[in-house]
This record gives structure tokens, sequence and C-alpha cells, in this order.
């Protein structure tokens, strides 16, 4: 792992954000998007290759992950796609960040996806594993073919009150057996998981989870304060900024064409790179793909 900055703390929107901020501060900002059940550590070896290059490399700790926290008990501790992108907003404006590129896989690939759509004007260019991840909430009670419904099996065990009693009493092993699953070709080290690991004990991810797994199958009401972004959200908006999906070869979560048939969400320059060999968390099994990735769009 290659020498990172330390944290860094900022109040933006809802939160008081921990994040980490390398390269030259006049250089091209380059924000960087972890998901679930992940952490910064997801681009260590993301960063130094971008800094490199010139870029100002931003990773922040999402919602209920890590050191990050909510700014008052008062806040529903929604994990539903407008929180995230609401987060992320927040965060570009509070850092002043004039365009950024945004790169993200997961639940960070859904806050880029969202933030492009809605605010273009304030976005370079997005990187995006797994191409259009924006939930179509309307249409979430459709089934899937069986082959990709086992796929989805720790969203159905949230459901239930069991599921939050399991991750909250098997956090470690839960989220260790989901690395196993989504990424089976990923020899990673258990010093690897333990270094992310730590960021599940934020004494909001249970709640922010949950309320993710949930809020997209439209089983619990979302964030008041967030129904205006959840109806833009609603008509599946197209993104225009220049744009490059990544889909590992091996992902273990979603199917293996991935974005295959996203074109149609994009309406500037798109391009699809399918990684052989790596699964679910793309910066940390391919970093030099990920990164040419964003270097391709500058």
């Amino acid at each position: 792992m290659s020498q990172l900055t330390p944290l860094q703390t900022i109040e933006a929107g809802v939160l008081h954000v921990n994040y980490r901020d390398n390269g030259p501060a006049d250089g091209l900002p380059v924000l960087l998007l972890h998901g679930f059940p992940y952490d910064v550590h997801a681009y260590d070896e993301v960063s130094p290759l971008l800094v490199a290059a010139g870029c100002r490399v931003i990773v922040p700790y999402l919602r209920g992950y890590g050191p990050t926290r909510f700014v008052s008990a008062n806040i529903p501790r929604s994990g539903q796609q407008a929180a995230v992108a609401a987060d992320l907003l927040a965060f570009i404006e509070a850092l002043s960040l004039p365009r950024p590129v945004l790169a993200g896989f997961d639940w960070g690939g859904r806050a880029a996806c969202i933030v492009a759509a809605l605010w273009p004007d304030r976005v370079r260019a997005l990187v995006s594993g797994g191409g259009y991840n924006i939930q179509n909430i309307r249409n979430s009670m459709q089934p899937e073919v069986p082959e990709n419904e086992h796929r989805l099996w720790y969203q159905y065990y949230f459901h239930s009150e069991r599921g939050r009693a399991g991750l909250n009493q098997h956090r470690q092993d839960f989220c260790r057996l989901l690395w196993r699953l989504w990424s089976p070709v990923w020899n990673f080290t258990e010093e690897t998981y333990r270094r992310t690991a730590a960021s599940f004990h934020n004494p909001d991810f249970v709640d922010v989870v949950i309320h993710s797994y949930r809020h997209r199958f439209a089983l619990v009401p979302g964030d008041p304060a967030l129904e205006e972004i959840e109806q833009r959200l609603s008509k599946q908006p197209k993104i225009s900024v220049p744009t490059i999906a990544l889909d590992g070869k091996a992902n273990g979560v979603l199917p293996p064409d991935g974005s295959k048939h996203h074109q149609r969400f994009f309406t500037g320059k798109y391009e699809r790179r399918v990684i052989e060999g790596v699964g679910h968390n793309v910066p940390q099994e391919a970093p030099r793909d990920f990164a040419e990735a964003v270097l391709s769009l500058l």
C-alpha cells in the first residue's frame, strides 16, 4: 500500500465527512467513491497512480462507514440512493470543487451516476463500476431470472429483522463472506480485509445498510427531505457527461454481462470496458485498469 495523507474532516450537508485528500491542491479533482461493504482502502493503489498524473484525489468515507458521522441524532439514518447522492453533492460544494471527475462502484458508483445525471454541470466525467446503476424502485418487484435472483440473497435477508440482527452480530464474518462471493478470484489477505472491516463498526453502519436494502424494494419510506430527488430518479434520468463503464468479468453479485445494454442511458460519449479475472471490487482488484479509465477521460 502506498503512503497516503492523514484523514481530514469537513461538515458537508448532514455529515461530518472524513476523507483523504492527496495530490496538488490545484490539480484536476477526482472523487473516488466506495460501496458496500468496502471503504476508502479500495482506492489505496488507485490514488497514487492518479496523483502521479497530477490529479487531486479525494476519497471520502460514505455515511455509516469509518469515522464519518451524522451532524445530529435527529437525522434519519437513511441508506437510500438519494441520500448518498445528496451527500456527494454537499461534499463537492463544501470543498468548492470545480467539476470533479466522479469514479465509483456499488453505492459509490450509484451516487456518482445520480449526481452526473441530475447535476451534470457539476461533473467533468464519470467512471462507474457496473455502468448505469440508478435504482428503478418503481419496478423493484419485477423478478429477475432465477440465476440472478440467487445473487441477491443478502438483500432479501436484510428485509427481515433476523437479517438486521445477523448483520449486527456477525458483521465481520458476514462482510468477509460477501467479499469472497463477489470477488471469487481475488485472493485478498486477512490484513487487507481487516483494514477495511474496521469501518463497519461505525455506530450507524447497520441502520444505514438495512435501510438501503429495504428502501430499494419500496419496503420502507425514505427520508422526506429527499423525496424530490427520488421523484426525479423515478424517471430514470439519462447521463450526458463522458462516461466509462467498468465490468469485472468475474463479478459474483452482478450478472456477467453487467452494463452490456446500458448505452441507452447515456447521451454523451460512452465506453464500456470488461476486465477479465476481476470481480465486484474493480479498483482494489485492478487498480491500474481503474486509474487508466479515469485518466483516459481527462
